[in-house]
């Protein structure tokens, strides 16, 4: 058997079904973008609701390893809590269902068949991609476009395994990943971290599915150790990350392995005592797509109550202390670029809580031309140093958002972020400049006619930049609705 001519052309499927997935997931997110940053308000109500939006984005980016990753830089940025955290962790299980469905469709859905549908809609995709002059026509045809790409990645990829059903090598692999649940785990692990996508090792599986070559019990371990293998990229993106961050990569991998366990143990009971000639049989696509949909939303049912429990225990393991958040931190992470839309509204929300650091700089210099205490003369320092360190780390971080593939009502957004944290760092200049030491000498020499006359100066300076922070502060808040 010629094995480099299966290798080639199931390397080259696996490749366009990757790059599909990742051209309809760009152009799923850029079309609801503004719908995800809405969401992201929603996690602050509930668990159930951070589920939600977990199985959201993850269905729109079509990874819930990127879905994880984000979740491990919001914690680390200290914008998501870890009981915030788990409930999207648990929806990204979920969400990363839908990619099965779609490959599995053609089953389901005879109509859908790749030989009929695909090229037709690349051509569909490409002439809406030259034709099409808004930005969301566009994002239209690469959703069209990168569903083509990924249903002919996975019909090469199911043609070029199909002579391996006469290799009785290749089959017996399959029974023994069916008779050995530990072996089947280890492999479906393997293969997802090596990949880093969950969404993509199950495409490998249908497609060797639809080539007749998976029996039902070996399909079913595989699934549970896919699931297993997709903690590995979140738990390396938190490596030089806060101990919170890493809690939460753990709690992504205790998750994943407690579910496997559970239905480990009745997969077992079910295809060794129950019925063992049912994992025998070769299984579908479309069957594959319903044990990971089982599985997942199982695993999160079963869990959700004792999620605590989960969030203790992965305290336990990392030995997480408490940390407590300075105020002048950036609270911003690279790994939020992962999905620009979300990060743009953390940039947003940062940029606020530096309009509130120096609103209250403000408020702090009024008290100062009046009480004129050294003490606060000192706060008033402080807190300009601290605007001045969140005026830079937030204009490093826009400039890296907007050299993302970003809409242009998004880039526009970012330069008014530009704009505006300038102008706020500005107002803060106002309050530490050399006026602060003339308070320090109109304290030591306290004449009358002086201190009046200085006194005035500082009001007309400080009037000059409260209108200033008015006027900014209003536009800080009008950017964020």
């Amino acid at each position: 058997m010629d094995y480099v001519s299966i290798i080639l052309p199931f390397i080259g499927g696996l490749g366009m079904f990757i790059y599909g997935m990742q051209i309809m997931a760009q152009g799923l997110e850029n079309a609801a973008g503004s719908k995800m940053k809405s969401l992201l308000e929603v996690l602050t109500k509930n668990k159930f609701f951070g589920v939600l939006l977990g199985a959201f984005i993850t269905a729109v980016i079509q990874s819930s390893s990127a879905t994880t990753v984000m979740v491990v830089g919001f914690v680390n940025a200290g914008i998501m809590n870890l009981t915030q955290a788990m409930g999207v962790i648990m929806g990204a299980n979920i969400g990363t269902t839908v990619t099965g469905w779609l490959v599995s469709s053609v089953e389901w859905a005879k109509a859908l068949s790749p030989a009929n549908i695909a090229p037709v809609a690349v051509m569909i995709g490409v002439i809406v991609m030259l034709t099409g002059k808004r930005r969301s026509t566009k994002d239209i045809s690469s959703i069209i476009v990168g569903f083509g790409i990924l249903f002919i990645g996975i019909t090469t990829m199911s043609d070029a395994v199909e002579p391996l059903q006469q290799s009785e090598a290749f089959c017996n692999l399959f029974v023994t990943l069916g008779h050995s649940p530990f072996l089947g785990i280890v492999a479906g692990a393997l293969v997802t971290a090596v990949i880093q996508s969950s969404s993509a090792s199950v495409g490998i599986l249908q497609s060797l599915a639809a080539a007749g070559l998976v029996p039902f019990n070996a399909a079913v371990y595989i699934i549970m150790g896919q699931n297993i293998g997709t903690c590995v990229t979140a738990i390396m993106s938190s490596i030089g990350a806060k101990k919170t961050a890493k809690t939460a990569a753990v709690m992504h991998l205790l998750f994943n392995i407690i579910g496997t366990i559970i239905f480990s143990v009745v997969a077992i009971v079910f295809f060794k005592v129950i019925n063992p000639g049912f994992g025998e049989a070769l299984i579908t696509q479309t069957e594959i797509s319903t044990v990971h949909t089982i599985f997942n939303i199982g695993t999160t049912i079963l869990l959700f109550p004792v999620s605590d429990w989960i969030i203790k225990l992965a305290k336990k393991l990392e030995r997480e202390d408490s940390d407590d958040v300075d105020e002048g931190q950036v609270l911003l992470d690279d790994r939020m670029l992962e999905t620009p839309s979300i990060a743009l509204q953390s940039t947003v929300s940062e940029m606020v809580r530096m309009g509130h650091v120096v609103r209250g700089t403000m408020n702090r210099t009024r008290d100062v031309l009046i009480t004129k205490k050294r003490e606060e003369i000192e706060k008033i320092r402080e807190e300009e140093t601290i605007a001045d360190g969140l005026c830079k780390g937030i204009t490093e971080y826009a400039i890296k958002l907007n050299t993302l593939s970003i809409n242009e009502k998004e880039h526009q957004e970012v330069a008014s972020i530009l704009q505006i944290v300038s102008d706020i760092e500005r107002v803060s200049d106002y309050c530490e400049i050399s006026n602060l030491q003339r308070i320090s000498k109109i304290r030591k020499h306290p004449s009358p006619r002086s201190q009046e006359k200085r006194s005035s100066r500082w009001k007309t300076s400080v009037s000059t930049a409260s209108g200033m922070r008015s006027r900014h502060w209003k536009s800080v808040v009008k950017k964020r609705r």
